[in-house]
């Protein structure tokens, strides 16, 4: 796989930002000015979205070992951010290489998207499969209300899907195989074996009222890996870091620099 588009600002450690499924790294720049006043910042995208759309999406392991190789050289000094999918990313990405890694901060992130009889802290299958059966019909639609979940419940939430809805296809329009290959990688994961053997210090951050990945989910993961701590942001959806900056800064920037 050739290399991923990044977007470097910034000087200090390395930091890397990851997104979550059907978006792009422009929906994380917000974060990038106060981040890159302290750290080296690179905004992905991931394989399959935005600007990285030419390179196939066919697995999360693949993935994993496309990011691997391009920060190859961070020699231990890396910080990860992901968001949703891209929490999935990094929490793997530190279980298969964990000599890349000083930090994790996984955002609205969970080890499993379905439920299982031994996992109630999801969304039922049928819901994300009904994703994949409308993206072909539908595919601009389906995204909007894919949007709409991500703020559902939050109590700015308007402007947060304002915010999402503005930058959905500022990097052009995602390609549909993409998109349903993505649906799969998220339907098949289960990371809760690989949270227990992720030693890297982690923050999670989950919104009280997040309607694709429960605080629940952000709970158990924090209890289950061996260096973690989890902190819930009353009344934010999926997207605590539009919805509810001021608190997610709160969160994350001293966390990040107790490491430094």
């Amino acid at each position: 796989m050739s290399e991923l588009y990044v977007e470097w600002s910034g000087s200090g450690p390395p930091l890397v930002l990851l997104h979550g499924w059907a978006m792009h790294g422009g929906l994380l720049a917000p974060l990038v000015p106060a981040l890159s006043a302290r750290y080296r910042v690179a905004v992905v995208d991931l394989p399959g979205h935005g600007y990285s759309a030419a390179q196939r999406l066919t697995s999360l392991d693949a993935t994993v070992d496309a990011l691997a190789a391009q920060f190859a050289s961070t020699d231990g000094s890396l910080r990860v951010l992901g968001w949703s999918m891209g929490a999935a990313v990094a929490l793997r990405w530190a279980r298969t290489v964990p000599e890349q890694m000083a930090q994790l901060v996984l955002v609205s992130a969970t080890p499993r998207f379905i439920t299982a009889p031994d996992w109630p802290h999801a969304m039922n299958p049928a819901t994300l499969a009904r994703f994949g059966d409308e993206l072909a019909l539908a595919y601009r639609l389906t995204l909007q209300r894919f949007l709409t979940l991500q703020v559902q419940g939050s109590e700015p939430g308007r402007a947060a899907l304002h915010a999402l809805r503005g930058a959905l296809f500022a990097r052009g329009e995602p390609d549909a195989d993409n998109l349903r290959a993505g649906l799969t990688v998220l339907q098949d994961l289960d990371l809760r074996e690989d949270a227990a053997l992720v030693t890297a210090p982690t923050l999670v951050v989950s919104g009280e009222r997040d309607a694709l990945t429960a605080a629940t989910a952000g709970a158990w993961l924090a209890a289950t890996m061996p260096v973690a701590r989890h902190v819930t942001i009353p009344g934010a959806g999926h997207a605590p870091f539009l919805s509810h900056r001021e608190a997610f800064d709160a969160a994350v920037l001293p966390f990040l620099g107790a490491v430094e």
